[in-house]
């Protein structure tokens, strides 16, 4: 399940992995073709007991003595600023002539009485020829000292034929691979904000309990699509529920809210795909529906209000919910506000409760009076209203 999501994840955020890719890829490929060439020389050098060491007693002693840290001494000896300034001289170049150019590097190898120096710069002769002068200046320097010990040359430091840096194959296929690592590991971090921040999103636009969107949010969809579409009808529908008010502190919440998904499961049924469902208050539904006219409008209303008046039987409580549904629709013409539409949408959802013979009123600019459709009349699908 875990890789399946993260497989998901990787498949919205290709285009992230693609541009990191790529941007590695080129800013390798630059950075090659602009990076000044650096070569390496290595020379190493050999330490065995001296002359002076005859007997074999002498030789196992001697040999456990440089066993014991000898071959580590002549490595700092190498590496001492002492023989870099005296090699430097003899061949003439000024320490600032190589300061932050060139890296020397000696250490010792495992398991053995060998010291390797490494000379890197953007010179190959100049890196090898200062290889083989701090060798040659360490072992004049190890004489003068001791006599015990014999330092001499195993391999001379020679000039490179090829940059060990850049490689612009080597480095833009790495390149290009940490790109790819590195923009999956993006596209998965990018997908886990940015689903946390869409689930707030999500919790400021909808109804935590009916899973409609809120009245602030709802509101704003109106205005969106009356300034999208200001010449185009609309319709706005306010469905009250008033059966449920003496309902809403008696039942318990669990049933509540089964109550009222059931509310919002009838209106998604009869309502189309695009029409939007909001919830006003506790026991009132507000539905728009873009470009329906006001006696299509008629006619869902009927039938949601129709559907409505059937009633939903909790029999683990007892209770018998009757919703006793008013509806009150207005229709938008003549560039009216969102908020003159809603006003006009409440005050008939208030008539249409005040007048009992039916429940359903729909104010039209067209007709400058509130016109009361009976749920028969919207049923048999009559398009005129009256």
């Amino acid at each position: 399940m875990e890789l399946r999501l993260y497989f998901q994840m990787l498949q919205r955020g290709w285009w992230i992995i693609l541009l990191v890719a790529v941007m590695a890829f080129a800013a390798s490929l630059g950075i090659s073709y602009t990076a000044v060439p650096q070569y390496n020389a290595v020379a190493r050098f050999i330490i065995t007991p001296g002359a002076s060491l005859t007997t074999g007693r002498d030789v196992v002693s001697g040999l456990q003595t440089l066993d014991r840290g000898i071959v580590a001494t002549y490595v700092e000896v190498m590496n001492s600023r002492r023989i870099l300034s005296e090699s430097l001289a003899s061949l003439n170049i000024s320490e600032a002539g190589i300061a932050g150019e060139y890296s020397i590097v000696a250490v010792e190898l495992p398991d053995s009485s060998v010291i390797e120096l490494s000379v890197s710069g953007p010179n190959p002769n100049i890196a090898a020829d200062l290889a083989n002068a701090i060798g040659n200046n360490t072992i004049s320097f190890a004489r003068s000292l001791n006599t015990v010990y014999i330092i001499n040359i195993l391999d001379t430091a020679v000039p490179a034929q090829n940059p060990f840096s850049p490689q612009p194959v080597r480095d833009s296929v790495v390149a290009l691979v940490l790109g790819l690592l590195i923009g999956a590991l993006l596209a998965i971090l990018s997908e886990q904000i940015r689903i946390p921040l869409e689930t707030y999103r999500q919790r400021t636009r909808v109804d935590n309990v009916t899973g409609v969107y809120n009245s602030r949010y709802f509101t704003s969809l109106l205005e969106e699509e009356l300034a999208r579409h200001p010449d185009d009808v609309l319709s706005l529908g306010i469905v009250e529920l008033s059966g449920l008010e003496d309902l809403l502190d008696t039942l318990p919440p669990s049933a509540l809210q089964w109550v009222l998904q059931n509310v919002t499961g009838t209106l998604r049924k009869e309502l189309r795909g695009h029409d939007l469902i909001g919830r006003l208050s506790d026991n009132t539904f507000i539905v728009m529906l873009p470009a329906t006219p006001g006696f299509a409008a008629k006619r869902t209303f009927g039938r949601i209000c129709q559907a409505l008046t059937q009633p939903v039987n909790l029999s683990q409580y007892g209770v018998t919910v009757e919703f006793d549904p008013h509806i009150g629709g207005a229709v938008y013409s003549n560039n009216i506000s969102s908020q003159d539409l809603l006003e006009k949408a409440r005050n008939s959802v208030d008539q249409a409760r005040r007048d009992h013979a039916s429940p359903i009123y729909i104010w039209e600019m067209n007709n400058p009076f509130w016109v009361e459709k009976d749920i028969s009349n919207s049923l048999e699908g009559s398009d005129a209203l009256p």
